[in-house]
């Protein structure tokens, strides 16, 4: 695992750009893994940049998102679909025919996420997989004590995670009890992981994630064992790394 730590969110989308380029070169059509939330927006938005740029092509690259709430119709605007489309589909110039996100909505949730394993596997795995980190420490929606073994399935939302997702939701709406979410043995199986974290907030859970146990209660923490993990972060979520010193300097040879 590499930790780099930036010194503000606009350097942290810049530096996981560079990786996620670098991962993706000469590849016809990339599979991204696409995480939602206000994490990897820095990053978004440097490659919409760079595409806007004519530096980087994302038009015959491939997505899967990696959760959706279950309930909600995929036309809301609250979806992860349509989050996904507005934030990362549209900037990227990517074709949203090719950009696959869990079907939240189906008869049979069960089933739609077997599908959902199967289709990934179908496109050749993901190339690089974006990610975010709950406080609580969960990548995806894999709330703490999720099976490191997971697949893509339906799990129930903690209290902690609704409330820190109300903030997308009006007044008075009612926040998703439960989701459809790749598993932690789904995303284990990316060639390449780029994650991204800001705010103090995030500090406690980035902490555990890289220099705590491997352990349940911080699904996150099972990035320890992938072989090649980017950690970019900017100075308040690297607050509590006991390490900060050692890695604000690996950020001098990746700029």
């Amino acid at each position: 695992m590499e930790v780099v730590i930036c010194s503000d969110e606009q350097q942290v989308g810049q530096i996981a750009a560079n990786r996620v380029l670098r991962w993706v070169e000469g590849l016809a059509a990339p599979v991204l893994g696409l995480a939602t939330g206000s994490s990897p927006l820095s990053l978004y938005n440097e490659l919409a940049r760079r595409v806007a740029a004519g530096e980087a092509d994302f038009s015959c690259g491939i997505g899967f998102a990696l959760d959706e709430y279950v309930g909600i119709d995929p036309q809301n605007p609250l979806s992860y679909r349509q989050t996904i489309l507005r934030t990362v589909v549209e900037p990227l110039r990517m074709n949203p025919a090719r950009v696959h996100v869990p079907n939240g909505f189906a008869p049979d949730l069960a089933a739609a996420a077997r599908e959902y394993d199967r289709a990934i596997a179908t496109a050749g795995g993901v190339d690089v997989q974006v990610l975010g980190i709950g406080s609580n420490g969960h990548i995806g929606f894999n709330e703490p004590t999720s099976s490191f073994a997971s697949r893509t399935r339906v799990k129930t939302l903690t209290e902690q995670t609704r409330a820190d997702n109300a903030r997308f939701f009006d007044e008075g709406e009612r926040v998703p009890t439960h989701c459809v979410t790749q598993g932690l043995g789904t995303i284990m199986e990316a060639r390449h992981i780029v994650m991204v974290a800001t705010g103090q907030h995030k500090a406690d859970a980035v902490a555990a994630m890289v220099e705590g146990p491997v352990a349940a209660v911080c699904p996150a923490s099972i990035l320890q064992f992938h072989p090649s993990v980017l950690v970019v972060v900017d100075e308040a979520a690297a607050a509590g790394l006991n390490h900060a010193d050692y890695f604000r300097r690996v950020v001098d040879i990746l700029i």
